[in-house]
Parts: structure tokens; sequence; C-alpha cells
């Protein structure tokens, strides 16, 4: 059976057609599957493991029943949903993974990542970044109520979406430089991500050695996908059902 690999969902109430298609794809072709890997921003936004929203609480029960099967299911935090803790994944059976990890299926060893920390050119974005991934101020976020982690976490999503729209897209990629570094870091000849929502592969010769870079794409208008077997990769593209 095939290990499934997806990343930014952005899974919100006001989307339920993502959230439909999402589901009937833990319904369906990931049953029996090898392992699920989500490769960060599962949700819009995300307030910490007590977050009171029904909607996520659907896609935890989701989750839950997909390892309940007997079907690994590996999380890493994006930049949207960072908050995600020990309490989700004791809901829902979800493995929490580093950013990045190597893993070694089918014989191959493939580096994976969220993706954000390689578009190093947009620096404001790498600045609170490093804040929001910082131990100390998350625990100081959780403190506040739920209320005001709300309150802060609209804010947060304005602010985004002000940023994104004033940004040139090459900013917003990943910088070759970084992606450079980051092979010849992890010594891997694959390398998974997501985060930019330009879904593709491209191949890459690092050192004289035959590398390649796999972007995963995003959920907004259709599903995106990425199979792995013992015959490699195959990135698909899934339309939204008609409902």
């Amino acid at each position: 059976m095939p290990t499934w690999l997806v990343s930014d969902l952005h899974l919100e109430a006001s989307r339920a057609d993502i959230a439909k298609q999402f589901l009937e794809f833990l319904a369906g072709e990931v049953r029996g599957a090898d392992a699920l890997y989500i490769l960060g921003d599962l949700f819009e936004a995300t307030i910490g493991d007590d977050d009171p929203d029904p909607h996520q609480s659907l896609i935890q029960s989701a989750l839950a029943e997909l390892t309940q099967q007997g079907v690994p299911v590996y999380l890493m935090h994006g930049n949207r949903d960072f908050l995600l803790g020990d309490g989700f994944c004791k809901t829902t059976g979800c493995t929490l993974l580093d950013d990045p990890t190597v893993v070694e299926r089918y014989g191959q060893r493939v580096l994976l990542t969220h993706g954000d920390a390689l578009c190093i050119d947009d620096v404001p974005y790498q600045r609170l970044r490093a804040l929001v991934r910082d131990p100390l101020w998350q625990r100081q976020l959780r403190a506040l109520s739920i209320t005001q982690r709300q309150g802060l976490a609209a804010q947060a999503r304005a602010a985004s979406r002000a940023h994104t729209s004033t940004q040139a897209i090459p900013l917003m990629d990943v910088n070759s430089g970084a992606v450079e570094r980051l092979f010849r870091d992890a010594d891997v000849p694959i390398l998974v991500h997501g985060h930019t929502h330009r879904p593709g592969v491209h191949p890459l010769s690092i050192d004289g050695k035959d590398r390649t870079r796999i972007v995963t794409g995003d959920w907004d208008r259709a599903g995106s996908v990425l199979r792995w077997d013992e015959s490699g990769f195959k990135l698909e593209h899934r339309p939204r059902p008609v409902s």
C-alpha cells in the first residue's frame, strides 16, 4: 500500500468543501495505507489544543478513527497551526514530527519540511516565524483566555493576508541557496515540502549529484496529494467533486 503526503489544507468552518473532500480522502484511499504525512497548515488557524471549534473537532475525530484502524498519521507544524501539541496528538493518535525530518520508506531517504523556513528572502516573515516558534512565547500565548487567543488569531490572519498581498511572488517562494544548503546538510536525494502553494516536481543538480524537490499544493480549489510507493512519487491533482 502507498504512503500519502499532503499539506496546506487550511481547514476552517467557512470552507466546508475542502473538509468534505479531505474527509472522503481519509475514509477512502488512505484506509489501509502505509502512512499519512501532513506537512503543516492542516488548519487555517488554531489557538491550541483546547480550541473549541467544532469544525476542528470533526477533523480530529476522523484522524482518530484512521489511526485506530492502524494507519500511522504524522503531523508537522505549519505557519498556521504551530500551537497544535500533545493534546491534539493524544486525541487523534497522530505523531508530531520535527521540522525538518528525514524518513526512510521503500528504500528511499526523503527529507520532509513544511517549507516556510526556506523562504528566507521574505525577511519580515522570517522574523515572525522565529517569534511564534519560540517555546516561551507559545507558553505565554497558551496562558491567555480562549477569547483573547481567538481575537489574536483573527488579527494574525488579517495581517498575514495584508502582508501576502504586498509581496512579490519570488520573495515568498523558496530561496535556491537555502534549498541547496538543506540538501547538503541532510544528504538526501529527495526533498518534499509545502507552504508555497506552487505544486511541482523540480529536478536539481547539486555538487554533481541528482536531487529532486517536490512541492505539495494547497487545497483551495482542488485536492493535492503526493503518492509514495515502491515505484517512487506521483503528485496528483484532485478536482473538487461537484456537490
